[in-house]
């Protein structure tokens, strides 16, 4: 299976009284995350699934990756992917998607870095995933553990213009 990591991007600062999970993207972010997919876009990227956190910036995040990607199925919303939720809740939400071989997952940092490190065998590795930062991983197996190969890692700075 095909996973592209795909943090939201650049959103609005909490106003008084917001909720963190209100906050929208910015126009920055869109613009530096529709950067980021249209190299995607070239690269290949056509997910057979898009699976995203509730929180409003992600999901906006998503909404932008099935345009720019030309998805037409549906955006999945999970819990499994909001910013505090365990590498193994979204390991197990994927799992659940094994008749998928392609899935891109909408989400935020900690969980970003912390399940690429979960996917890639090491959880004590230090994964810097940026605003809008889009990475592919390939898992051979859907097992309870694991086993997975980084391909690549794009952010808005390496994307270019």
């Amino acid at each position: 299976m095909e996973l592209y990591l795909l943090r939201h991007g650049i959103a609005e600062s909490a106003r008084p009284g917001m909720k963190d999970a209100e906050r929208a993207l910015t126009e920055e972010g869109r613009v530096k995350l529709r950067r980021v997919l249209k190299r995607a876009k070239e690269a290949g990227v056509e997910p057979d699934l898009i699976l995203s956190s509730p929180y409003r910036r992600a999901t906006e995040t998503a909404d932008l990756a099935a345009a720019a990607l030309a998805y037409r199925g549906k955006i999945v919303q999970t819990p499994a992917l909001a910013p505090h939720a365990s590498p193994f809740e979204a390991w197990e939400e994927i799992r659940r998607r094994n008749r998928q071989s392609s899935v891109l997952l909408s989400s935020h940092e900690p969980l970003m870095s912390a399940l690429m490190a979960f996917l890639l065998g090491n959880p004590a590795m230090q994964v810097d995933m940026k605003k809008a930062a889009l990475a592919r991983v390939d898992c051979e197996r859907l097992d309870p553990e694991p086993e997975a190969v980084l391909k690549w890692l794009l952010t808005p700075a390496t994307a270019g213009v």
